[in-house]
């Protein structure tokens, strides 16, 4: 018997599903969004000026999120409903939306992370 047989399933064995009490396995679901993060999202470009929207893809441990960054760098992320919804929000706002997963994320947004990391926020 090699060590590679222990990886080896028979043709008659099932994978069994993750058990319901996730405390105790570690399980975790994905939370979607609510109308929580879409009030913030709508109250935050309302307050800001110069705000581009940047759609992130599912992900294995999030939903899409829709990433906001102002002129300043200031930005917010929250999880929305679909990509279509984020892209159709930021329509609404008249603010530009870009796929980040093709264009990534602004430089002025690590700009502004790097000075608040410098003044301790």
């Amino acid at each position: 018997m090699s060590w590679m047989d222990r990886f080896r399933r028979s043709p008659g064995t099932k994978m069994s599903r993750p058990k319901g009490d996730t405390f105790r396995t570690g399980s975790t679901r994905v939370r979607a969004s609510d109308s929580v993060d879409l009030d913030h999202l709508n109250s935050w470009v309302v307050e800001r000026k110069g705000v581009e929207g940047f759609v992130e893809p599912r992900t294995a441990v999030s939903d899409v999120t829709l990433l906001l960054v102002a002129h300043d760098g200031e930005w917010t992320r929250r999880r929305v409903p679909s990509v279509d919804w984020a892209h159709t929000f930021c329509n609404k706002h008249q603010i530009p939306s870009y796929d980040a997963a093709v264009v990534g994320i602004p430089q002025r947004m690590r700009d502004f992370n790097r000075r608040k990391k410098q003044q301790g926020l």
